[in-house]
């Protein structure tokens, strides 16, 4: 089935904060902001900063199946939250995108705004002359195609294969730069003549 993002999932904007996020010592939430987010989709949860929230005014709290969408920058990408161990809003440099169908996995649904025909789209969408930002109808107008849900979770496996199999290889390559950087100081340091 292919259908609009705005079909199956809706579409909110970060929470509204003001001239950055104040610092309070004994606030009631944590504010997830572009710092707090890794290329690779991890959030620094113990790095949020602690921040007061009027919950007079209604709150979109983060939620576990939640997918935050960077909507700001060069490069604007989807990370499904898997959990959320604090009470905390996303700043305003983010969507925030809730499913609304059972035939939608939220990590499918990340996935595939992440994949090369939607960044496609984003891309030719963007606006801004000092600093490119996607806006929520154009998201919300997305394309996107929802097979069946084994599909999607069969999709979902193998990508998170491959996070780990680029982890395992990102960690390889570090030591093996490690282990020449040593070899290049043990042979400077046994030459006497550069010494």
């Amino acid at each position: 089935m292919n259908v609009k993002l705005e079909v199956v999932a809706d579409v909110q904007a970060g929470h509204p904060l003001r001239s950055g996020v104040p610092f309070a010592e004994a606030g009631n939430a944590y504010a997830l902001q572009m710092r707090d987010l890794s290329l690779g989709g991890d959030i620094a949860w113990d790095g949020l900063v602690r921040t007061e929230i009027d919950t007079r005014k209604p709150v979109q709290w983060l939620e576990p199946g939640d997918v935050i969408f960077v909507a700001r920058g060069t490069r604007n990408y989807a990370v499904c939250l898997r959990n959320v161990p604090k009470p905390t809003v996303c700043s305003p440099h983010f969507f925030l995108v809730r499913t609304k169908s059972q035939e939608l996995l939220p990590e499918f649904l990340a996935w595939q705004i992440n994949r090369a025909p939607a960044q496609r789209y984003l891309a030719g969408s963007a606006e801004g002359s000092d600093q490119l930002s996607i806006r929520r109808p154009v998201l919300e107008a997305l394309p996107l195609a929802i097979p069946l849900l084994s599909q999607q979770r069969l999709v979902v496996s193998l990508a998170e294969a491959a996070v780990h199999e680029e982890r395992r290889l990102r960690a390889l390559i570090y030591n093996r730069h490690k282990q020449l950087d040593a070899l290049a100081f043990a042979l400077i340091s046994n030459n006497p003549e550069l010494n």
